[in-house]
This record gives structure tokens, sequence and C-alpha cells, in this order.
């Protein structure tokens, strides 16, 4: 069967793959439009285990809110230019929208779901995508609430994420104040990255480590030398609040009036609007965060490639 130069515009239209590999696609399936994207997919699929060893360490997050039920999940891919193809982008957002509606249990479950529009599991068009954007995709982590008040806040083009779950009061869930409340400690997690919501969520094994490194360092301080260990000791206690203003959210300094804490913010905002409002817990994600990134050399491969 033969094929025209409209059947390759159109071949490449629908799969966003180059030129030349629509045209050979058409040339091994004799001009069959359904059999020339099958040839690309198993070419996809091919190229997909290829690139799945090479370190994905870039990509974004993507937040999805909808009637009470929230999601973020963090997509990489290899390279920040290709973080920001618009295919890349939807399939992360798409993945965010199936995961607060569908709940799945972990990253496995989730890729086995269906995706939305397109009659193939989520690892099915995990691989379309590496084939048509060249670069290894990883669905890495992802995060769902079910319940209360959740504001997401999208930091960087998606370097950043933050989910913040408050619950609030009948009627407070649309309120200006509240909603601008949300954003704002929103935005500070993105910012502060504190470790711990309050400072009753730091371990007792997490203290006593932090205790042991300050009486070293009090002890080891020439200002501190002949001081008893009692004034040592209070010393150190002090500075062990300091390490709950710099790590736990609540006890955080508000960053737009800094007289007052994130604690006691919350609190003026609740009795203004009239209601009860309690932050829950937050997730904040930085892509690629932990992940090694190997040190490849770029002309060396492209050389490799071109052998």
């Amino acid at each position: 069967m033969a094929f025209t130069a409209a059947d390759v515009k159109t071949l490449r239209e629908t799969t966003g793959v180059g030129m030349m590999d629509c045209k050979n696609a058409l040339a091994a399936s004799d001009g069959d439009m359904d059999k020339a994207i099958e040839w690309l997919r198993e070419k996809g699929l091919a190229t997909a285990q290829k690139k799945a060893g090479r370190t994905a360490a870039e990509g974004i997050c993507a937040a999805y809110v909808s009637g009470g039920k929230a999601a973020m999940v963090e997509v990489n891919i290899e390279t920040d230019f290709a973080a920001k193809n618009e295919n890349f982008k939807k399939f992360a957002n798409d993945v965010a929208c199936l995961i607060a509606t569908e709940a799945p249990a972990d990253v496995d479950a989730l890729m086995a779901l269906t995706y939305p529009g397109e009659g193939k599991s989520v690892e099915d068009v995990r691989k379309d995508r590496v084939m048509v954007i060249g670069e290894n995709i990883q669905v890495r982590r992802f995060v769902r609430y079910d319940g209360g008040m959740t504001v997401p806040y999208i930091h960087m083009g998606g370097k950043i994420g933050v989910l913040m779950n408050m619950e609030v009061s009948a009627g407070l869930e649309n309120n200006e104040a509240v909603t601008e409340l949300a954003k704002d400690l929103a935005m500070q997690t993105a910012a502060m990255n504190p470790g711990f919501l309050d400072k009753s969520d730091v371990s007792e094994e997490t203290i006593a480590k932090e205790k042991e490194i300050l009486l070293i360092q009090a002890k080891e301080d020439p200002k501190n030398a002949g001081k008893a260990d009692s004034i040592i000791e209070k010393m150190v206690m002090g500075r062990i609040g300091k390490f709950y203003s710099e790590n736990c959210l609540l006890q955080q300094s508000f960053v737009k009036d800094d007289k007052v804490t994130v604690e006691k913010h919350v609190a003026e905002v609740a009795k203004a609007v009239g209601g009860s409002i309690k932050v829950k817990g937050f997730t904040r994600y930085q892509t690629g965060e932990g992940i090694e990134k190997k040190a490849d050399n770029f002309a060396e491969e492209v050389a490799s490639m071109v052998k």
C-alpha cells in the first residue's frame, strides 16, 4: 500500500515522532497507519528500555486538587530543557489527577492504572513519552490527601511543590482569608523547608542527638571555659528552642510578620473569621533531591551515537 507526504505528516502529528521515523514506519507497514503507529510503539519500547538506565534527576512536581481530594507527584526526566516539554508536563498533570481520583496504594499500582483518554496503562504511556521526547522518564513518588482543605503551591515551574492540608470549620473552605493563610503557609514551607509540622512531632532520638552535638560544641567553645555544667546545660536547652523555631513549621516565625509564630498567626486568622483552623500536615517535594546525578561527558555521548 502506497503512502503520501500527507500520511507522513498525519503520523507525525499523531505520534509526535520525527519525520524520517514516520516515513520508515509507513514504509515498513505498507502504508497502513495503524500498523505504522504500532511499529513506532514497538521501536519506542526498545528506546525506552535503552534509556531506562540513564539518570532522571530533573523534572517537575505537579498537583491536583478537587472536591476535598488532593495529590502531588514528582515526575523525573533527564534534562531541565525536556522538563519544559508540553507533552511531559501534560503527562505529569494527568498522573496527579489520576492519583487524586483513583487513590493508588503505591507507584507500582499507579503505573498499572488506565491512563485517561488513551486506553493504555500509565506505564505504557510513560514508555510512549520516552519515545516521543527521547529521554528517560520516571514517576518517582506521590502523596495524596483525602479530606480537609488542601491548597497546592508550585514554585519555579515545578522545581518545588507543596501541599498544605488544614482542618477548618464548616463553611470556611472557600473563605478568602483562610485560603490566603493556606497559600502563605505553603509558600513558607517551600522557602523555609521545615522538617516537621510541630515540635511535638520531633522524636526523642532526634532531640537527644541534637543535644549531644550542641553540648560538645558548647564545651569546646573557648568562651565557655570555666563555666559550670549546669550553665552549659541551660545554654544547650536554649539552642534546642532555636532548633524548634528553625525546623518546625508552627514554631517558625511567620514570613509576612516575623514578630509572631506561624502557630500564633493561624490562631489570629481563626479568631478573625470566627471559626477553627488546624494545620494537619504538609508535603514538600523538590525535584531530584536525594538523586545522585551522573556527570556525563556530553561530547563523548554524541560521538558514540554517530559512530
